[in-house]
């Protein structure tokens, strides 16, 4: 007699989105994040600048458009090729802060450490956001110091909020994508989140990785020079990688967004990295680069431009806006097939800022 198959015995492949806790995955960047975000944070917190969901909050103050930012560090390690959870913190806010187009200006910093933590290494970090701030023209002016019981905390976590003064007055957003517009990214991606994986599990490859840590403001300065109001959006890929910024401008804009593998730009050692252990470097996150998002006549001056800036001598044009409203975000192989990249659901690489 055939044996009856229970249903039950069965689980989906999928990750599961529906939790009475948190769960790692919810900090990833990824749909699970915005989930959290926009049925509790928004939900709870709604206001027209928070509404938006853009990485900073523009704010009209009499009649000066400010863009404000904050941000919680966590990475780990704490020391990694390329930068430490310092540099990254300022780099990281600064980014996030000039997404609106803004000149970054003031910085708060709060440490939250874990008693037992080396002073050296505490002066370690706070050197380098020294010069991290110094490098992109910022002062940090205020912030806080809490120390947690040993075993209540893991060495040092770090949160830096940010404040830029906006001197355009264009339209820049996550919701301004129009139909035919080119996508450029500024150099080449996943470096950090692969350089972050190979230094925690202690994997080496022929050439070194490094983190491309680093503030982008001046690329945005330089874009908006050039392209003036053609900038419809400027994103920094952090979590979630290029996957995750591309499909919420979609969703952001009710459009369609097509890129092209054969124009992706991979550094071969991070490439060949990712084919080891299974990445798509689509969804790793980047801590040095930026999505610009322009009219396709505008296109190529601004890439020109940026190319000028030793942060932007790789960047490419990977793609167009279609005017699709399946917000889908669609990839064209190099052997002419497509296929749908999703906005991520689990979590790849924890703790990568």
């Amino acid at each position: 007699m055939k044996k009856q198959i229970d249903p039950d015995e069965f689980t989906c492949p999928l990750p599961i989105t529906k939790h009475d806790r948190i769960q790692l995955v919810h900090g990833s960047g990824g749909q699970m994040s915005n989930d959290l975000i926009s049925k509790l944070f928004v939900w709870a917190f709604a206001n027209d600048e928070l509404n938006k969901q853009d990485d900073n909050a523009i704010l009209q103050i009499d009649c000066k458009k400010l863009s404000f930012s904050t941000d919680s560090y966590v990475v780990d390690p704490i020391f990694f090729p390329g930068g430490d959870i310092g540099d990254l913190a300022v780099n990281g806010t600064v980014n996030d802060v000039a997404m609106a187009g803004a000149i970054p200006l003031y910085l708060s910093c709060g440490f939250i450490i874990e008693e037992g933590f080396l002073l050296e290494n505490l002066k370690k970090i706070v050197i380098s956001m020294k010069l991290a701030a110094s490098s992109s023209g910022v002062k940090i002016v205020t912030g806080d110091t809490k120390v947690v019981n040993k075993g209540k905390g893991d060495k040092i976590f770090i949160n830096t909020s940010g404040i830029g003064m906006i001197k355009h007055d264009y339209k820049i957003g996550a919701d301004c994508l129009m139909p035919d517009d080119l996508i450029i990214v500024s150099g080449t991606i996943a470096d950090h989140g692969i350089c972050i994986l190979s230094k925690r599990e202690g994997l080496s490859f022929q050439s070194p990785i490094k983190s491309d840590t680093a503030p982008v403001h001046e690329l945005v300065q330089i874009a908006l020079k050039v392209g003036g109001s053609s900038i419809h959006a400027f994103r920094d890929p952090t979590r979630g990688g290029v996957a995750a910024t591309l499909n919420e401008f979609a969703q952001s804009s009710n459009v369609g967004i097509r890129i092209k593998e054969e124009f992706l730009p991979v550094s071969q050692p991070v490439r060949g990295a990712c084919e080891i252990l299974g990445l798509d470097p689509l969804y790793i996150a980047n801590e040095g680069k930026m999505i610009v998002v322009v009219k396709a006549d505008r296109a190529i001056e601004v890439l020109e431009a940026l190319r000028l800036h030793p942060l932007g001598k790789d960047a490419v044009i990977i793609g167009d806006v279609v005017d699709e409203k399946t917000k889908l975000v669609q990839l064209i192989t190099t052997l002419g097939t497509s296929r749908i990249v999703d906005m991520p659901v689990g979590e790849q690489l924890p703790r990568i800022c």
